[in-house]
């Protein structure tokens, strides 16, 4: 029986929590917060629509899905945000916001070209999960409770996440009401039976977890579970969806979901080991969400030869970005190929992950005197996978070996070293 252990993080979104390894994938603080901090505030997405037609993004590790979500959500608010009635051009320029009769962008820099261009962005993403019960209740997975419930308890028990819950949720990415159904579509596309898919009714129609998944989403799936007329037969199933959920979406989100052209969206969902999708993947993408768990535990997807692979398939101008300010993972970056700075969250006034670039130019916070002379302790020996196959435990092995038998110094003596002298 598949086991799910979900929670709520402090800004309302559902975190996760590994009974194998005894870790959570996502960080307690808020899973969507997380999200939009480390992966899309940093990649700068309106500029890149300012001067692109089309995106290919590779969300690795795509879990319950927030990064790709994050990605949609962040595109429909410049559309929403931008695009105006091009028959109407009579426009009103004050501060920061341009007024038109019926709608307004926040972005004075951009011209009406540009707005209307927006509306026929082209977006591929690939996301690879080895999980498929995961990826499939990804659609499912609510985004943005506004408030936890009252004597909110986790659904198991664990006294580590308990300890680092607080009661009081931080402010919360607003998400327009849809970003779930169209990945649901996009997952139905060629993965219709998700909807017979025994673990997932089980999991949806479980009252334990009924808190954690979108209600609308969830009647969806009832809807055609218990209808006579298969899916199969409904013609255009994915229309047939739409249809169903606009008619009950609330009026101020039926623009900016109105506007999302779906002909525009691919959404390439692989269940597969990522080392191996990759290796018989074409693709050259524009953006890299490396959101692997802990390398750690399972570092098959932190190695040397791994980001050897994702250098191929990296635009020259492209960025891959991760949440890991680890020694060994920027070494093993650097190795690769790349250059490497860091992503700083101004909000919380700290670096919280790394960039991995072709171009310098695009690295706004290179590494530090301190950063760059830890990558030459024992803390900067990378992990390695020369056949792209080997298992974790494997993997771990061979660098616990090479970590014991280097005549490197040790992080905590460089760290003790480099502050002597800092002080002096």
């Amino acid at each position: 029986m598949y086991e799910f252990y979900p929670y709520f993080t402090n800004d309302g979104s559902v975190g996760l929590y590994s009974e194998k390894d005894n870790d959570i994938y996502h960080s307690t603080y808020g899973a969507l917060s997380e999200a939009y901090e480390k992966f899309i505030q940093p990649a700068d997405f309106e500029k890149f629509f300012q001067n692109n037609s089309e995106i290919k993004i590779l969300d690795i590790c795509f879990g319950i899905g927030y990064n790709s979500k994050s990605f949609i959500n962040n595109f429909i608010k410049n559309l929403y945000n931008a695009t105006i009635d091009t028959n109407n051009i009579s426009t009103v320029s004050c501060n920061d916001q341009i007024y038109t009769d019926n709608t307004y962008c926040r972005n004075p820099q951009l011209n009406l070209k540009d707005y209307k261009n927006l509306e026929n962005f082209k977006i591929y993403i690939k996301a690879i999960d080895t999980d498929k019960i995961l990826a499939f209740l990804s659609p499912f997975i609510i985004c943005n409770k506004k408030k936890l419930p009252k004597n909110y308890k986790l659904p198991f028990k664990n006294e580590k996440i308990e300890k680092m819950l607080n009661k009081s949720p931080e402010k919360i990415y607003e998400f327009f009401e849809g970003v779930n159904l169209i990945f649901l579509e996009k997952i139905c596309e060629k993965n219709p039976d998700i909807f017979k898919n025994e673990e997932i009714e089980r999991i949806l129609c479980d009252k334990k977890y009924r808190e954690y998944f979108d209600p609308s989403i969830c009647r969806l799936f009832k809807l055609d579970k218990f209808s006579r007329c298969s899916y199969t037969l409904l013609k255009g199933f994915s229309t047939f969806l739409h249809n169903i959920y606009y008619l009950n979406i609330s009026k101020r989100y039926k623009k900016p979901f109105k506007r999302f052209k779906y002909s525009n969206f691919i959404f390439d969902l692989k269940i597969n080991d990522a080392r191996k999708e990759l290796l018989d993947d074409n693709n050259v993408y524009n953006f890299m969400f490396l959101d692997a768990f802990t390398p750690a535990k399972c570092p098959a997807l932190w190695t040397v030869d791994f980001f050897k692979l994702l250098f191929k398939h990296l635009n020259e101008n492209g960025m891959v970005l991760t949440y890991s300010n680890s020694a060994a993972i920027r070494n093993a970056f650097l190795n690769a190929g790349f250059f490497v700075g860091k992503i700083y969250n101004p909000q919380m006034k700290k670096y919280t992950g790394t960039i991995a670039v072709k171009n310098k130019s695009l690295i706004k916070h290179e590494l530090s005197e301190y950063d760059l002379g830890l990558l030459k302790t024992r803390a900067g020996i990378f992990y390695r996978d020369e056949n792209l196959t080997d298992l974790n435990e494997a993997i771990i092995e061979r660098h616990k070996k090479e970590v014991d038998e280097s005549d490197l110094i040790s992080s905590s003596k460089y760290i003790k070293s480099f502050k002597n002298n800092f002080v002096l």
